[in-house]
């Protein structure tokens, strides 16, 4: 089986369960000053690109192994208990005089996710975290969230050109993740189109957000998209060719091989190089270059039984993704079972509790699951 280290951010999730189903228009609606709110239970559980991505792979069938930092403290001593319910506990880096990461993740009915996030011991992670013991045999090397871990874009983002380049240097193909900050602060003030410049040519798998994309390489384009959804998620106004492919193209021109672009509840974009450009990637993961070549396309998401909470959604999708190219399935099946992994996530508060594993995805895609018009 093939070896897959998913490596990055991790943290610990707390999700306060709103009562009823009732959608709000505005968060206005729910959320006000001096307002009482009467919740339900808090659901709690592992999040971040470490644990939701790397998780999903494993309950795909996946062989993962996590490397993530903690701290010593007792929202580490809860994401190790989590973690050893999947013995994946081993790689975690557990640390003293810093604090776990956590997320209040406020999932208010009809309104796009809002999370309160203190990144801890993320923040200090850095090329010496990965021992070349752990890349040894790797097929896949995922690296998730850098915004939100401050070594990783400092200095142009060189301690994340370190991390990549030594796992493709170990012989692993490299995938990579993003998520989305704020303007005002210094992750959000970093010049990332300079940094996707640097590190894109050591990146064989490249899945952001479409939000996170354009935020990082047109903030101009991505301030009207906002004036466009007034107030509403932004990637419900957004048109493939004149939105998202001038984002894709400038990624493939930095050195991306193979593109998924995620966006939102409408889809997935997905674009690929040409075979000789494909043929770069490690032979571990054993793609048919060939059949992967010159492909272009956007998979429509699955109308899921029921939407509790989009946390996560993507990190799923990007799990069945890379667990079914690792399967050796072509390109378009690898999206089918994308999107279907992520229709099945936003039926949960958490991001692997409504995963269903690959045969059961792909037995309900073969019935007939209806997608969005």
């Amino acid at each position: 089986m093939k070896k897959v280290i998913a490596a990055g951010h991790i943290c610990l999730d707390i999700t306060p369960v709103f009562r009823g189903n009732k959608k709000a228009e505005m968060l206005g609606d729910v959320l006000s000053p001096g307002k009482l709110i009467q919740m339900g239970n808090a659901d709690v559980h592992t999040g971040g690109s470490v644990a939701n991505t790397g998780l999903a792979m494993k309950i795909l069938g996946a062989d993962v192994a996590l490397l993530g930092k903690i701290g010593k403290d007792e929202f580490g001593s809860m994401v190790s208990k989590m973690l050893k319910g999947y013995h994946t506990e081993e790689g975690m880096l557990s640390v003293s005089k810093e604090s776990t990461s956590y997320s209040i993740v406020l999932a208010v009915p009809g309104i796009d996710r809002i999370v309160l996030h203190n990144p801890g011991a993320n923040d200090t992670f850095c090329a010496e975290d990965v021992p070349e013991s752990a890349l040894k045999d790797c097929a896949l090397f995922h690296f998730g969230y850098p915004p939100l871990m401050k070594r990783m874009y400092e200095n142009e983002g060189e301690e994340l050109r370190k991390i990549l380049k030594k796992a493709k240097m170990a012989g692993a193909a490299t995938s990579l993740d993003f998520a989305l900050v704020n303007q005002d602060t210094k992750a959000g003030q970093a010049d990332w189109e300079m940094i996707l410049e640097k590190i894109l040519p050591y990146v064989d798998f490249f899945v952001p957000s479409a939000e996170e994309l354009c935020f990082m390489l047109d903030q101009e384009r991505f301030e009207s998209w906002q004036q466009r959804a007034e107030g509403c998620d932004i990637t419900e106004v957004l048109d493939i060719e004149s939105d998202i492919k001038p984002l894709a193209e400038q990624c493939m021109s930095f050195g991306a091989k193979v593109l998924l672009i995620k966006c939102g509840a409408p889809g997935l974009y997905f674009k690929t190089a040409d075979s000789r450009v494909l043929r770069e990637i490690s032979e571990r993961v054993e793609l048919d270059a060939q059949k992967w070549a010159d492909k272009e396309g956007f998979e429509k998401s699955y109308i899921p039984e029921q939407i509790l909470s989009g946390n996560g959604a993507g990190d799923t999708s990007i799990a069945a993704f890379l667990t079914s190219m690792l399967e050796g399935y072509p390109v378009e099946k690898c999206m089918h079972l994308a999107a279907a992994a992520g229709a099945s996530c936003v039926a949960a508060y958490d991001a692997l509790s409504g995963l269903k594993p690959l045969s059961e995805l792909e037995e309900k895609i073969n019935q007939g699951w209806k997608k969005r018009d």
